[in-house]
């Protein structure tokens, strides 16, 4: 067994936060649009229809394409969320990511492992990206092939296991091959921890944390 010890004060207490303002497309039908504001119910859009200043322009195929916060942008059925606003992650180039503070000071970007959509929370005292088993079994990440190690909580020594994660995202910025650990307690997010923060220069002013790529 390898020790690995993990700087994880948030999980001995998991606050309730707000999530970050997103919208994303659930599906499509008959030319309507299902899609998710806010973390809200799934709701219907007809072609010119508006709703919490986001409106659909048309539908093809699997794509929408949407009016949000008065830029048009194409969103495909289960792609990670993109942002309403300055409140959610934004990107640009595929080499910054923007991220602003929720009202609790935390920052909340939703992502994408392996292609399925995940809640991140920003965690610079946690080494590794850290799941819960639940959450990477709804994923399909196979963790269980993984190797076994024993990690030191704040709620003491688990047994959990260190996984390779092949595509982190956030907005349109891609790492490849992120260590990872998945832990057996529940966990309403994921800790977004150095092994994927340190492939950038952060930069911390106010409420607003911007990182730029470096590798």
């Amino acid at each position: 067994m390898i020790k690995l010890l993990l700087l994880m004060g948030m999980l001995g207490w998991l606050p309730a936060v707000a999530l970050a303002q997103s919208v994303a497309l659930s599906g499509v039908a008959g030319g309507k649009a299902l899609v998710v504001i806010d973390g809200a119910a799934p709701r219907f859009l007809s072609p010119g229809q508006a709703h919490q200043g986001v409106r659909l322009i048309g539908v093809q195929g699997q794509t929408a394409t949407m009016e949000i916060d008065g830029r048009r942008q194409e969103l495909h059925v289960g792609q990670a969320p993109v942002s309403v606003g300055a409140r959610s992650a934004g990107t640009t180039g595929g080499q910054r990511i923007v991220l602003t503070a929720d009202g609790q000071g935390h920052f909340m970007p939703q992502g994408q492992i392996n292609g399925r959509t995940v809640q991140f929370m920003v965690d610079t005292g946690a080494t590794l990206v850290i799941l819960g088993e639940a959450e990477a079994r709804r994923i399909n990440l196979r963790y269980e092939q993984g190797q076994r190690v024993r990690v030191a909580t704040a709620n003491g020594q688990v047994q959990g296991y260190q996984v390779s994660l092949g595509q982190v995202r956030v907005g349109d910025v891609q790492v490849f091959e992120v260590p990872g650990i998945v832990l057996p307690q529940a966990m309403p997010y994921v800790l977004l921890g150095n092994s994927f923060l340190t492939r950038f220069q952060m930069q911390r002013t106010n409420d607003q944390m911007t990182l730029d790529r470096r590798f």
